[in-house]
This record gives structure tokens, sequence and C-alpha cells, in this order.
């Protein structure tokens, strides 16, 4: 059920159904596309309320980078390895069991990070060794 939201969302709101594998293509490099060219634009840019304010002991640009890599990633599953025509039980096992994982794998990841850094901050004298 949660698969047809979201695949009605990258079909542009659920308006097209493709015609032919051509057409399909091409609307697949342009959602990709767009989705690479906002994550581009954000590393060039840096908006700077998006790298000063902090959610998690990480700055919101990370997570937007993180979020947006996510999407291409389930969207590329979704149709290049034909998802979409799979029953309900094997969509959830490839999907959603990769997106648990690297969530987990940020979540591990951030939080040693945040504690290795405190360490050196607040564990030495000087930052010499």
């Amino acid at each position: 059920m949660g698969h047809e939201h979201i695949l009605k969302a990258f079909r542009w709101a659920g308006g097209i159904n493709f015609k032919s594998n051509t057409q399909k293509i091409w609307s697949v490099l342009v959602f990709l596309s767009i989705v690479t060219a906002v994550e581009v634009i954000l590393g060039i840019y840096k908006p700077e309320i998006l790298v000063k304010n902090y959610f998690l002991d990480m700055k919101l640009l990370n997570w937007i980078f993180i979020i947006l890599t996510l999407v291409k990633a389930y969207y590329i599953t979704w149709d290049f390895m034909h998802m979409r025509d799979e029953k309900s039980s094997l969509r959830r096992a490839v999907v959603w069991t990769p997106i648990f994982l690297v969530s987990y794998l940020i979540f591990i990841l951030l939080f040693e990070a945040t504690y290795v850094f405190d360490v050196f901050k607040e564990g030495f004298l000087a930052w010499d060794f």
C-alpha cells in the first residue's frame, strides 16, 4: 500500500501511465537528473540556514543529502529492478531491508562520531599527539 503512494508521487502525482518504454526511460532520466541537480546545487551553494542548523548532531544539509540519496536508490530499485511488478512481500524484503540497514548504519556512525569528537575535544590537553 505504501509503495503505491510513493509510486504515484514518482510518476508526477499519478498522472502518467507510460505508453512506451522510451517514454518511461526518459521520465526516469528526468526525475533522477532533477534530484541529482538539487544535490549538486545544494552542495555548491550550501545554504547558510541548512549548514548552521543541526538535527541529531548533524547538519540539516547532510540529512537532505542522505534522504535524497535514499530516494534515488529506492526509485532505481523500483524501476530498474522491476519491483513494481512483484508481490508485496518480495518488494518489502528487497527495498525496506537495505533502507533499514542504511538508516541503522547512519545512526551508529553519527553517535560514534559524536563520541569520538567529544573525547578528542574534552579528553585531551592538546590536539598535538
